[in-house]
């Protein structure tokens, strides 16, 4: 672990940076010298990211972390704060992949993805928010999903969980941005990343065609990582990285019934293997 994080460039906190997305933010946030704060409950995934964020020219710790457990969000902005004197961008990345039909979803599945991928986010942003409010700057980066614009079926806990990071973000950017705190959400759709790993769903069909979607993806987190350092910087609220997914969002608001329809037949090519 390094020890010297009080001087350097910008102080970032990422968590779900043990693989995937978040490592390729960190890794993005590293390539201009940035301090790291790598956050995950994957060990290994971390120690490989902080080397692999040394490599590339910045510098870093990690800590353990589980996001659906505040007091290890509370330690680890504690850490930020005794470490670097604070922070400059915290990243919500940590996320898990879920889907099947709501009658097969167990209340138990909701839960599952709710504490991780929403409160997992509102946590992490009460967490930091005392230092963040202290400061009087600093930005917060949400990384929502397309699920929460477009709500495909077959995916409903993803959906809402996914669509109250969106709701949170909104809420968050225009109560913090008078008081010098800005705020992004990010709703990528499907990329060549790890999140199947941590799948949990009845519909073990939906697990294979959202693992297809992710192989013939023509993006990859690291350009999605790009996509977001270079947008976020930009001041837009909302980043959608996929030029379908800008084109589909698009289409939904000018005449969402359009989309609706779209999904009603999507649901049904998917019911037709239960059928026959």
């Amino acid at each position: 672990m390094q020890s010297n994080m009080q001087t350097g460039g910008q102080r970032v906190v990422v968590t779900g940076a043990g693989s995937g997305l978040g490592r390729e933010l960190a890794l993005r946030y590293a390539r201009e010298g940035a301090r790291l704060v790598l956050a995950d409950i994957q060990e290994a995934g971390l120690k490989q990211t902080l080397e692999m964020v040394e490599a590339a020219g910045g510098k870093g710790f990690w800590q353990r972390c589980d996001v659906r457990d505040f007091s290890q969000l509370a330690a680890l902005a504690q850490s930020c704060e005794e470490r670097m004197g604070g922070i400059d961008v915290l990243i919500n990345n940590a996320g898990v992949a879920s889907g099947g039909f709501f009658w097969d979803l167990t209340l138990e599945d909701w839960d599952w993805q709710i504490s991780i991928n929403l409160m997992g986010v509102v946590k992490g942003c009460k967490a930091f928010m005392p230092m963040l409010m202290k400061q009087r700057q600093g930005r917060i980066i949400n990384i929502g999903s397309m699920a929460a614009l477009m709500q495909a079926p077959g995916m409903s806990n993803y959906n809402v969980a996914k669509a109250g990071v969106v709701a949170l973000s909104e809420s968050l950017m225009a109560e913090l941005q008078p008081l010098g705190l800005k705020v992004n959400v990010v709703c990528p759709s499907f990329f060549q990343t790890n999140l199947l790993d941590s799948f949990r769903g009845p519909d073990q069909a939906a697990k294979e065609q959202v693992a297809r979607l992710l192989e013939s993806s023509p993006i990859s987190a690291a350009d999605i990582a790009d996509f977001v350092f270079t947008e976020s910087k930009a001041d837009t609220f909302m980043i959608l990285p996929h030029e379908a997914g800008r084109a589909a969002w698009a289409a939904k608001q000018a005449n969402p019934q359009v989309i609706y329809d779209e999904m009603i037949r999507l649901a049904v090519k998917k019911m037709e293997p239960e059928a026959s």
